[in-house]
């Protein structure tokens, strides 16, 4: 087989591989009136929604109490030094937890139209919880008083 031949199928199984994500990317989001959701698609589109707000503001957060645990790190000696480590495992172990109760509740409904709301809902609710977590943590003792 030629060169130009493999460099021509390559770039095809590119295009077939990569084709559909990129359609994607570009499809518009679905639409709907969560004040006053009906249908079940409805209800599934603004639990995703709500879960996507929800893990923006806990992205949000994270970085302001990562800043604040390298801040206390800072201010310790060489070998008491460790906040930003232990947030960083205590988050990767929280979003573990979190994925892992959120696919239990959907059980509830397993293969049903109302698992996906279940799912993202529940995750709603606990990354609003953990936003309010990283929150107080990076307040510290006195600004949770």
């Amino acid at each position: 087989m030629s060169m130009k031949f493999l460099a021509s199928a390559a770039a095809l199984a590119a295009i077939l591989v990569c084709g559909p994500a990129f359609a994607l990317k570009t499809t518009r989001e679905p639409k709907a009136d969560c004040a006053n959701a009906q249908t079940q698609t409805d209800l599934n589109v603004c639990a995703v929604l709500d879960f996507g707000t929800a893990d923006k503001a806990l992205n949000a957060q994270c970085t302001k109490t990562r800043a604040a645990m390298v801040a206390i790190d800072a201010d310790l000696d060489n070998n008491m030094k460790g906040a930003e480590k232990a947030l960083i495992k205590a988050q990767r172990a929280w979003v573990d937890y979190r994925d892992g109760e959120c696919e239990a509740q959907g059980f509830q409904a397993r293969g049903g139209s109302m698992e996906p709301m279940l799912v993202s809902g529940c995750k709603a609710d606990l990354t609003k919880k953990r936003t309010k977590e990283l929150k107080d943590l990076a307040a510290g003792p006195e600004g949770n008083q």
